[in-house]
């Protein structure tokens, strides 16, 4: 199986992964329909308007803040009284707020607040606002809501859609920013204080997203370059803004509604502006990036993070659920940006990493879990996890179980069992919400992910084996991962089916829970005996992920 080349990744595995997890991504292109679609039935009730307000404005809006609340609640209450007299650009966006309040809840809290499935809500949400959006003509759209509707839109749709075709989708909305001029801020300038602030914070919350995306199909895709010059958004509340104003308000305080968004676009405007990211994207936009006083690319790093540590984290009170997750996801933000320019500069560089160095990366990858794991473990901010949810770690799991598989008995090897084990426990607390991409079944990356981490298990076992006499006890993330696998194969025997994962696991149990030698090993352990897969995330870095096939023969009891 292997390609002859040596190398961990290989890029048509990968496509065929994408393809067996996502089989239709066509209804994303709005197809044309010979007759209108009448949307009052897919509003819901004036009640249930009223309920899944609050949560849009308790779990969502806090992290994008590209909506104005004060004014939108009056025209809310206004629309629910009659819903047969909603302007279409109105409806568009009323839609949209409805799936992303339910794409922030939890399975089982959708089923208590609504008395209906998650999966059902939602689908019936983006229905209506599909239709709401092509009764706007959203492809010509020059209306910042309507807009502001379709990212909303695309967002609940990141999930359970091929991130290929998702990024095609948003170069079109981000196509429609640029036509509108959010990205200039000439034209920004132009409208009054409150309409110039909101172009400016959907222009950022649209260009991160499409980072994030970009990240799972072309690197080189994304639109933070330094070639635009919208501003960043203001930290500043809601009620700072009055509809009638010409000139922004005062900033005086340094924690606002807006603190989450703000430090998001804080990193955005860094990595736009970086070196060593437009080395990587391109570069040749070097001399118009914004120069920085620096010696070195490390001093460019450090001095960003005391900024960001100065002018926003020092003041965030733990206590508060979003002052919580401003200050955990900008940590795990510093750690990620030093972890991707290790692997920039590890791609450009031929020699031999020392200890010192490889010490140095896994450290980065670690803290990037550590962060994570502080976001999604926290009850108070169970709230905003929605967002942590578009952003598994699969690179950090990927470099640090590699690693831990080439040097198992390193210094820092009990340390990162252990906090991939609290990471994942975190992550796969609650097995039964299924709507989670990780626990979708038949997720070839959730066989990917955990063939990985049991062949790094396996190493270590074989490096202690010669140090300690009995059985080793495996960590929680092990034990985890075997009862995710017990869980799937529950549904396919309740189902009388078997999907893509359940299939291979139906023959597989006894030598994943270790109970039996005589099943094959090859769909998990073995996912490929010759080629180590990694992630799409990682191929579409273009950095050189595929790092060299570690010779390692695998302990003959497990079959691997």
């Amino acid at each position: 199986m292997s390609d002859g080349s040596g190398n961990i990744l290989r890029e048509t595995e990968l496509k065929t992964a994408w393809d067996s997890l996502y089989d239709n991504s066509d209804h994303l292109l709005f197809c044309s329909r010979n007759t209108s679609v009448d949307l009052l039935p897919l509003h819901p009730s004036q009640i249930h308007i009223f309920k899944i307000w609050q949560i849009y404005l308790e779990r969502f809006d806090p992290m994008l803040k590209v909506t104005h609340a004060p004014t939108l609640q009056a025209r809310i209450i206004d629309a629910a009284s009659d819903l047969t007299k909603i302007d279409p650009a109105f409806e568009a966006l009323m839609f949209s707020i409805y799936c992303v309040s339910i794409f922030s809840l939890g399975v089982q809290e959708c089923e208590k607040l609504f008395g209906a499935s998650r999966e059902d809500l939602l689908s019936g949400y983006q229905l209506g606002a599909r239709e709401a959006l092509l009764n706007c003509r959203f492809m010509r759209t020059g209306d910042r809501e309507v807009l502001t509707a379709l990212h909303f839109y695309l967002m609940t749709v990141k999930p359970l859609t091929d991130p290929r075709a998702l990024s095609s989708m948003l170069g079109i909305a981000t196509r429609i920013a640029q036509r509108m001029g959010l990205h200039d801020e000439s034209a920004n300038r132009k409208h009054p204080a409150l309409e110039a602030e909101l172009r400016r914070r959907l222009w950022w919350s649209l260009v991160l997203f499409d980072a994030r995306i970009s990240e799972m199909t072309d690197f080189r895709l994304g639109l933070l370059l330094p070639t635009w010059d919208c501003k960043l958004p203001l930290n500043a509340n809601d009620f700072d803004f009055r509809p009638e104003m010409n000139l922004p308000p005062e900033v005086h305080g340094v924690k606002s509604e807006a603190i989450f968004a703000v430090v998001r676009a804080e990193f955005g405007d860094f990595t736009r502006h970086c070196a060593s990211h437009l080395d990587f994207i391109n570069p040749a936009l070097k001399p118009i990036a914004r120069s920085r006083q620096t010696t070195s690319a490390d001093d460019e790093f450090t001095m960003f993070e005391q900024m960001i540590e100065e002018k926003y984290l020092r003041f965030c009170d733990p206590q508060n659920p979003l002052q919580y997750m401003t200050l955990w996801w900008a940590r795990g933000q510093h750690a990620k940006t030093r972890f991707i320019k290790y692997l920039a500069e590890s791609s450009m560089s031929p020699k031999t990493r020392t200890d010192t160095e490889l010490d140095a990366g896994i450290s980065c990858a670690l803290s990037m879990l550590q962060c994570d794991t502080k976001i999604m473990s926290a009850e108070f901010g169970k709230k905003f996890r929605w967002l942590n949810f578009l952003n598994f770690p699969f690179p950090a799991y990927v470099h640090i179980v590699y690693d831990l598989r080439k040097r198992p008995d390193s210094d820092h090897a009990p340390l990162a069992w252990d906090i991939m084990s609290e990471n994942c426990a975190a992550r796969f607390a609650d097995l039964d919400d299924s709507d989670r991409l990780m626990n979708k079944r038949g997720n070839p990356f959730f066989k990917i992910f955990a063939g990985v981490v049991f062949q790094a298990w396996t190493a270590r076992e074989a490096a202690m084996a010669q140090t300690c006499t009995g059985p080793v006890e495996p960590p929680a993330i092990v034990t985890q991962i075997k009862t995710r696998i017990t869980q799937i194969e529950t549904w396919a025997r309740e189902e009388g089916t078997q999907d893509d994962v359940g299939e291979s696991l139906a023959g597989d149990a006894n030598a994943l829970l270790g109970t039996g030698t005589t099943a094959s090993y090859q769909d998990f352990v073995n996912v490929d005996p010759e080629v180590w897969p990694a992630f799409q995330e990682q191929a579409s870095m273009g950095m050189n992920w595929a790092w060299p096939t570690p010779h390692y023969q695998g302990m003959t009891e497990y079959l691997w």
